[in-house]
């Protein structure tokens, strides 16, 4: 069964005049992280409230663990981080877990166990009794993320987790994201911060006015087919004419020489004239690019000529 389907989902605003989400087909498998990246005004908080029934669709459907959207049983499974979140800061961390479990339908002997549980999962287990006001902005972020958690879901909704958190922050973040996924979870992340969704995704989709322009794997589209990174560590007078030998192109990048090849045959040649001339191989390396040259490549190349 897949976490989230849509078909064809379509959302206007101001009686048909805004378009925010047009036509969207989307699929989502059990325990991945996934994560919607676009500009601003993409559309991307727009999916996630159709999805979470804050607001409801023109046309099309979706569906969540196989059940439509409006049937609003399947939100006992869910958790939602909101972008710019807010709490009272009068009140504890403890207090605010609490009366968020309350709300989620959860009884009182739940919560006493499961709030120092979260705390500690957010490492938040020594302030749990302290005021929020004095919280940093990564504490609270990781106050969120212990919220969105309180029932225990199978499918996380995080809308900008990482948003105005310090490097220090964004690794905490990450690494809970991670250790949450190795227990099943299913994480749908709505992010800017893109060295971070390249660190955690497994999939990525991009929206571009509202339609979906590319959608798959983080690794398949970073990584540059048949170019690699060598290093060696003699005989750099002779690799000229290797290279010349099998007409391949080459340039240097920083310490390292990026090579481009025809297919994987003529790399293991390459390799095998390396080593027969006694050259030290020290690493090939699979040369890729940033998830961010790739996410400005595809919006490029979606503007229409």
């Amino acid at each position: 069964m897949t976490v989230i389907e849509t078909h064809h989902l379509t959302k206007y605003y101001a009686n048909g005049r805004i378009q925010a989400l047009e036509d969207f087909n989307l699929e989502v498998t059990p325990g991945m992280i996934f994560s919607l990246l676009g500009p601003n005004g993409a559309g991307k908080t727009t999916l996630i409230k159709l999805l979470l029934g804050i607001c409801f669709p023109t046309r099309g459907k979706a569906k969540i663990f196989g059940q439509d959207i409006k049937n609003y049983s399947c939100h006992s499974k869910l958790g939602y981080l909101a972008e710019n979140h807010r709490f009272p800061e009068f009140l504890s961390a403890e207090r605010i877990l609490y009366y968020y479990g309350k709300m989620a339908g959860l009884n009182r002997s739940y919560l006493l166990e499961r709030i120092p549980e979260l705390l500690e999962l957010v490492r938040l287990k020594e302030w749990g009794k302290v005021k929020i006001r004095k919280f940093s902005k990564g504490m609270l972020q990781r106050l969120g993320l212990a919220q969105a958690l309180i029932n225990d879901p199978e499918l996380l909704f995080l809308d900008e987790p990482t948003d105005g958190i310090d490097p220090v922050g964004r690794r905490e973040v990450r690494d809970i994201l991670l250790a949450l996924q190795e227990r099943g979870k299913t994480i749908f992340l709505n992010s800017h911060l893109l060295s971070e969704v390249e660190r955690v995704s497994d999939e990525i989709a991009i929206l571009k006015n509202g339609k979906l322009i590319e959608k798959g794997n983080v690794q398949q589209f970073i990584s540059v087919k048949h170019t690699y990174q060598l290093r060696i560590q003699n005989g750099k007078a002779e690799l000229p004419d290797i290279l010349n030998q099998f007409q391949i192109s080459a340039q240097e990048k920083d310490d390292m020489l990026l090579i481009s090849v025809s297919d994987e045959q003529q790399l293991n040649q390459f390799i095998d004239e390396l080593r027969k001339r006694q050259l030290m191989i020290q690493a090939i390396i699979p040369h890729k690019v940033t998830l961010e040259d790739f996410f400005i490549k595809v919006l490029e190349d979606s503007q229409p000529s």
